[in-house]
């Protein structure tokens, strides 16, 4: 096939590009989806975070139920607070010892808060029960 020099220029000239419009469309498709991707990875670096110091909170009220396990002793019923500092974090656990119906055994109930400056921000609540020894 023989092609004339003008059959070549018109070929060339009927290719076009990218028109500004369709650059513009995919610059924000690809900015949406690296959006989502941020937002996901901040996500689970949040919950990572959360899951670390939570697991810190229950070392420390299982710390203060073995505490009350050790003496073996009824806890006495009421209020009590302990501080407990694990990897840097001020924690403190508050413990509320209840009686319940059967006098050998009482409820304690252990609340984990995290101490930054006059805030305390709650972390975990967990319950176990005490018997006589």
């Amino acid at each position: 096939m023989n092609l004339t020099p003008g059959a070549v220029r018109s070929s060339s000239q009927s290719k076009q590009g990218f028109t500004l419009i369709e650059v513009l469309v995919a610059l924000g498709i690809v900015a949406i989806a690296l959006m989502a991707g941020l937002r996901s990875t901040d996500a689970l670096s949040r919950n990572a975070a959360r899951q670390s110091t939570q697991w810190l909170a229950q070392i420390c009220a299982e710390n203060e139920f073995s505490r009350l396990r050790l003496s073996r002793q009824v806890p006495p019923v009421g209020e009590s607070s302990a501080s407990c500092l694990q990897a840097d974090l001020d924690l403190q656990v508050n413990l509320s010892v209840q009686v319940t119906p059967n006098p050998n055994f009482r409820r304690v109930d252990a609340r984990v808060v995290q101490r930054s400056g006059s805030d305390s921000t709650p972390l975990l609540q967990l319950s176990t029960v005490l018997g006589r020894y």
